[in-house]
């Protein structure tokens, strides 16, 4: 089954690079968020990839213009119910997904699948507030979803093999390479083995044994990795691991997942309105 329109719920980050992605891939797209403002800010998030696209000869102006062309916005649900399947990426909070999800599912026509973006969270518990639970499933894109080749599809306590096989070739259609979890765990597979590395290089920082630019160097260079793990939580939003990393000690109950000092530290000073984003490399900004 090939799929024709997608509805993704959320044009932050994540959301506006999912729209971005399927309208690449010559779906037509239909981008839903609260406000207009925001919908505005990810057209202009998308423009501002595009236009790097076409300095590099990637893509053509033309095709830049095709691409906007096939998204349409609203700040209605009520529009994605011509949407053949629908990714929600907002915020990380469970309740916000399980009410959008609930408003979902009252609109859209029987057996549309509704995915989420979800990082970490269980895709069992988001699926409860529908009728479709069948249809449920974790998409997990990695940011910048234009780019990153990884899709984890994420099995619900009953989700059946159908939705995981039709995730599987959505993904396949956008030029991702998807894998299977096969069980709601928390964090799933990337995350389940990153977060413990976060914790353990913020620890180094923490006891004295290193500085973040030593470590991302011991990383890049040891390890191989293209990317230290503060470079890359500086990227991500060093507030999302920490929300990661309290609802992993909250799930597996094991006071080793807790975030350290320091990264609470850096996550109130960014609540408190500094200028930049508070990360490990501008927190003295």
């Amino acid at each position: 089954m090939t799929i024709q329109t997608v509805g993704v719920v959320g044009a932050g980050a994540m959301g506006g690079g999912i729209a971005n992605l399927a309208a690449m891939s010559e779906c037509q797209v239909i981008l839903r968020d609260v406000e207009e403002r925001f919908l505005e800010k990810g057209l202009a998030n998308i423009n501002k990839f595009m236009d790097k696209s076409v300095s590099k000869g990637k893509m053509t102006e033309e095709q830049k213009s095709a691409v906007l062309d096939r998204i349409t916005t609203t700040t209605d649900l009520s529009d994605l119910n011509k949407a053949d399947v629908v990714v929600e990426a907002v915020i990380e909070d469970l309740e916000i997904k399980k009410n959008v999800f609930k408003e979902l599912d009252d609109i859209l026509p029987e057996g549309v699948i509704i995915a989420t973006n979800t990082s970490s969270m269980s895709i069992t518990t988001i699926a409860s507030a529908t009728n479709r639970p069948d249809r449920v499933a974790g998409m997990h894109f990695f940011n910048p979803a234009q780019i990153m080749k990884l899709v984890e599809v994420v099995r619900g306590y009953e989700t059946t093999d159908k939705t995981v096989e039709e995730l599987q070739e959505f993904s396949k259609q956008l030029n991702k390479e998807p894998i299977e979890v096969k069980k709601d765990s928390p964090g799933f597979i990337v995350n389940r083995i990153m977060i413990p590395q976060f914790i353990e290089a913020i620890k180094l920082v923490e006891e004295g044994v290193a500085t973040p630019e030593d470590v991302d160097k011991a990383v890049t260079l040891g390890l191989n990795y293209p990317m230290g793990p503060f470079t890359l939580q500086d990227f991500a939003g060093v507030d999302i691991g920490y929300h990661v990393m309290e609802y992993f000690k909250e799930e597996f109950e094991d006071p080793h997942f807790a975030p350290p000092l320091l990264l609470k530290q850096l996550v109130r000073a960014g609540r408190l309105g500094k200028k930049t984003k508070a990360g490990f490399y501008n927190y003295d900004e």
